[in-house]
């Protein structure tokens, strides 16, 4: 492990040589490049420094208890010993971690889809409460956040929404939640008080840069048509809605919400590019078979990640077997326990793997 920590440490020190350079200061996405790769290797660095200070005083101390007769001076030495043990003991700890294959789009913004599924108007509604849910989650971690685009029922759900979320490593936090998460509840309009169960799907995709998808314009196919919403709303009058076809793919994103054609097609974009990323960086992960065993959640749209048991007051994650009764809070945006939990498991998942 030394040896690869000596390999990073290097690694920074030739970044920082390079960012220091006019050709590289002088050229933003060469610079904006090095400082990602900089930042992403900056805490084993740190970390890996204070662990050789702390292993040069284990070595003195441990010079003094040879030599030293004075036994006075020999006691504090042994002092120092357990000291820089115990801290170099947790400096191996953090470092394992911090060592583990990054996600290379862990710092990266992110654009989030929600979509109803088998549920009808009930799986509509709860696509808007978890996405109100979602709000104040991201509001309270500073981040910002922006609808892409929306597709409303009459009732006050949403067929489908996305959403981008700007700020510091949301994709990191995020990623977990792609996937299928499942709803029972008695709905506003039951009359009998059943339990129903619906279900909606989320996507997570870290959002792509125009130098990472490179969109040949002759393979879209640009429609624009007027915008419509529930019982004749946000109809407007110009040809303002866009649909956008990659034709090599057959991926279609639509966006509407704004009353500009050029907003919406620049906003189509922008999720189409990550769409085209995510399919690129799922092909290339399932090459890697080995890193696929240690992932907690692949994020497929069709594997079931979550319950939200309301008459229980009941959250489940099935990845990790995590069941808490405060789905209240959740549904309030209480989400970062869950979190942390899966990357927590996630870490674990790839130590074993490692070590085996």
């Amino acid at each position: 492990m030394r040896q690869k920590l000596l390999e990073v440490r290097e690694e920074y020190q030739r970044l920082s040589e390079l960012m220091a350079t006019q050709e590289v200061a002088s050229d933003p996405d060469v610079y904006r490049k090095h400082a990602q790769a900089l930042a992403s290797i900056s805490d084993v660095v740190q970390r890996f420094n204070i662990f050789l200070k702390d292993d040069e005083a284990l070595q003195d101390a441990k010079e003094i208890i040879k030599d030293e007769s004075d036994p006075e001076m020999r006691e504090m030495a042994d002092e120092e010993k357990h000291a820089m043990e115990a801290a170099i003991e947790g400096h191996i700890a953090e470092l394992k971690v911090l060592l583990l294959t990054k996600d290379p789009n862990d710092a990266k913004n992110t654009i989030v889809e929600i979509r109803a599924g088998a549920g009808g108007d009930e799986a509509a509604l709860f696509c808007a409460d978890l996405y109100r849910a979602y709000i104040r989650y991201i509001e309270n971690k500073g981040w910002k956040i922006e609808v892409l685009n929306s597709n409303e029922t009459g009732i006050g759900g949403f067929k489908e929404i996305s959403f981008q979320v700007t700020g510091e490593n949301v994709y990191s936090q995020l990623k977990f939640e792609g996937g299928v998460h499942r709803v029972q509840r008695v709905p506003a309009t039951e009359t009998q008080g059943r339990v129903h169960t619906s279900a909606i799907t989320v996507a997570v995709l870290p959002e792509a840069e125009e130098v990472e998808i490179d969109i040949d314009p002759s393979d879209l196919q640009i429609d624009v048509y007027r915008s419509s919403g529930p019982g004749g709303q946000s109809v407007n009058t110009t040809d303002s809605a866009v649909r956008i076809t990659h034709k090599p793919t057959g991926t279609i994103v639509t966006c509407q919400d704004e009353k500009s054609q050029h907003k919406n097609k620049a906003r189509a974009m922008v999720i189409l590019r990550s769409r085209l990323l995510a399919v690129k960086q799922d092909a290339e992960a399932s090459k890697r078979s080995e890193e696929r065993r240690t992932q907690v959640g692949s994020g497929d749209r069709s594997e079931r990640i979550r319950t939200y048991n309301f008459p229980q007051n009941r959250f489940t994650d099935h990845r990790i077997n995590l069941t808490a009764y405060n789905l209240d809070k959740v549904m309030e945006g209480a989400f970062q326990d869950a979190i942390d939990a899966l990357i927590a498991a996630d870490r674990a998942a790839q130590m074993a793997v490692q070590s085996a």
